[in-house]
């Protein structure tokens, strides 16, 4: 019942934060998973990210709140952390919880937009140290993927027209 409520709390707190933001989407091919994330150029954001290659009694979901670190026009430093989810666990076994807690983990990266004529398209590399829920094992994973950031295009100037001359 305390990994519950602990998890509607974070859940909560993280969604007071006004979600008007440019999203992304992003995918790590080698890790399998598949990422939305709130506008990451903000000082806080929030990254959520789903298991795509599982049962479905093991789908996991990490929700990951995120700062950044430093912040340029190409390369992007942040550091996070949170909770791995796995809302679909009851389907293997009938007396876990409503929302299983899989683990916790930490999580360094960068984005780094190599393309200068579309600042949208990312690169995202990631260290990811992970624990179980009850400590008694761990991982250190390495994620490496692509993202991509929504958002409205930037209207260009209207260039001055220049009087012919007679």
């Amino acid at each position: 019942m305390k990994r519950i409520f602990f998890a509607l709390t974070l859940i909560l707190l993280l969604n007071q934060q006004k979600l008007k933001a440019q999203a992304s989407v992003g995918y790590y091919p080698w890790s399998s998973l598949l990422t939305i994330s709130t506008n990451s150029k903000k000082v806080v954001w929030l990254d959520t990210r789903f298991q795509t290659n599982s049962l479905f009694s093991s789908l996991s979901v990490d929700l990951l709140p995120m700062i950044n670190l430093k912040r340029g026009e190409v390369v992007q430093w942040y550091l996070g952390g949170g909770l791995r989810l796995n809302p679909l666990y009851r389907i293997a076994d009938a007396d876990a919880d409503l929302i299983t807690i899989d683990g916790y983990s930490v999580n360094v990266g960068v984005r780094i937009s190599p393309l200068p004529k579309n600042r949208r398209f990312q690169v995202a590399l990631e260290l990811n140290p992970y624990v179980k829920d009850k400590f008694d094992s761990g991982v250190l994973k390495s994620h490496f993927g692509l993202v991509y950031i929504f958002g409205k295009r930037k209207k260009e100037a209207p260039v001055p027209e220049t009087p012919a001359n007679p």
